[in-house]
């Protein structure tokens, strides 16, 4: 079984979303597990402070290295191999590799930081891995975390309908996702494009094909020049 460790001061913004459609299915099921633990239980004043203020000054406060140490060692032992992650703006952008990385593992321990952030000291003597989920800044990470859950559920065996559905998502390839039709087959004055209806496979694979490289390349140009590199690279 999967197992996710969410470590924060809204316990109980978990499960969430995380409770319904294909996620909440596997929980029920048991394909994967989450518990939360609440960073406060681990003060020691009789506020249950957690955080204080910056060294070397400026504004907010900053999430204390005792306090999260403490709820750290308290979630898992040493020997604990699920990887240990902190939802960070400055953090590693997280791919679709490391999603699969991830849901290919035992589970993940994550750290929903508040404020302006964790004492620097407890990231690095708990090797704790930073990750983003995009160059914007949220209220606290509960919400990437969320984000990050879901991307890796998802992919664990027995949760969606079919393999091939997650091999041909956007970013599965390296490339965005090709546009998507369904009925009825005219719609305000507006086709399904022809070839869709065709029944020839072989030009529905190339159109396909055709469509996600013309959306990537426009949308995308940081993903379309990593997919010419990769291109040059491989053999043939």
């Amino acid at each position: 079984m999967w197992r996710a460790a969410v470590l924060t001061i809204f316990p109980e913004m978990f499960p969430g979303p995380l409770a319904f459609s294909l996620a909440g299915k596997a929980l029920a099921g048991n394909i994967w597990a989450i518990e939360t633990h609440d960073i406060r239980l681990h003060a020691t004043d009789r506020h249950r402070s957690i955080d204080d203020r910056p060294a070397g000054g400026g504004p907010g406060m900053v999430m204390r290295a005792d306090v999260m140490a403490r709820a750290l060692d308290a979630a898992a032992s040493p020997q604990d191999a699920r990887p240990r992650l902190l939802m960070s703006a400055r953090g590693t952008p997280l791919s679709q590799q490391r999603v699969e990385t991830l849901a290919n593992g035992p589970g993940a321990m994550i750290v929903c930081g508040r404020f302006e952030g964790v004492d620097q000291r407890v990231i690095e003597n708990r090797a704790i891995e930073e990750i983003s989920i995009g160059d914007y800044v949220l209220s606290g990470g509960e919400i990437a975390a969320l984000a990050l859950l879901d991307a890796c559920v998802r992919l664990l065996p027995g949760v969606m309908g079919k393999e091939t559905s997650a091999q041909e998502e956007s970013f599965a390839q390296g490339l965005l996702e090709y546009p998507q039709y369904t009925r009825p087959q005219l719609w305000e004055g507006r086709a399904i494009p022809e070839v869709l209806t065709s029944g020839d496979h072989a030009k529905i694979a190339t159109w396909r094909r055709e469509q996600a490289e013309r959306l990537t390349r426009e949308r995308r140009p940081d993903l379309w020049a990593a997919h010419l590199a990769r291109r040059k690279r491989s053999p043939g």
